[in-house]
């Protein structure tokens, strides 16, 4: 026999009007533009930002100290003559609210974008400089860096000093961007993302694969507070 509420009030009725029809089950998988996350005219070759990435990993590893937390870098770009990337030129400024308090606070020190101008001599050569070089021909671009994300993690939901733009290399319909309150999936088709991730925002994988996006941060003027 069907549920017959004892109680009928706005509650019940907003439900039953919402049972009313299915969820979206199929969009999801597929990028939805929205404020602050937005898919660029400009594409690259798929097939030649993975061969790039295999080609980059075995000449060298996946940088940080968060690795055990899912989150590893590889630096793209330096500053001129750089040798070593501490962990704060891997990840740098963000802000974020922590805890109950509610109350935003900085975490690490602000990494001056425009400086890291030349690209790593590690990884000249391969398509990852003809990106570097495509970009940087229409934006002032700052560290840009090959961003890997374990399966089933997240991470911190915060603010940045400076908008960002993505390029999905290896990714899973599970894994999505958050910006405010827009939420969507970057497919990996050689596609550019602009991510204005001044606003709050995060990436998850919630996939059963390993995330992994080229990252280059618009190097504008930077907020400081």
């Amino acid at each position: 026999m069907p549920f017959v509420p004892t109680v009928q009030d706005a509650d019940t009725a907003l439900i039953d009007q919402e049972l009313r029809s299915d969820p979206d089950t199929t969009s999801v998988a597929g990028f939805v533009p929205g404020p602050g996350i937005q898919k660029l005219a400009l594409k690259f070759d798929i097939g030649q930002l993975r061969s790039a990435l295999t080609e980059c990993l075995e000449r060298e590893a996946f940088q940080g100290d968060m690795q055990d937390q899912g989150f590893a870098a590889l630096p793209l770009t330096q500053r001129p003559g750089q040798l070593e990337w501490t962990s704060n030129d891997l990840s740098g400024r963000y802000w974020l609210r922590g805890d109950e308090r509610y109350i935003e606070e900085p975490r690490e020190d602000l990494v001056p974008e425009i400086d890291f101008s030349e690209f790593n001599p590690k990884f000249k050569g391969t398509y990852f400089e003809f990106v570097h070089q495509e970009l940087t021909q229409r934006f002032p671009i700052g560290r840009t860096r090959i961003l890997s994300k374990g399966l089933y993690n997240c991470n911190s939901w915060h603010r940045d000093p400076e908008p960002r733009l993505h390029i999905p290399i290896e990714t899973n319909p599970g894994s999505l961007f958050i910006v405010n309150h827009h939420v969507t999936h970057l497919p990996a088709d050689g596609s550019v993302y602009f991510t204005d991730t001044r606003g709050y925002h995060t990436a998850l994988n919630g996939g059963e694969t390993r995330r992994v996006h080229l990252v280059a941060a618009l190097a504008f003027k930077q907020r400081t507070t």
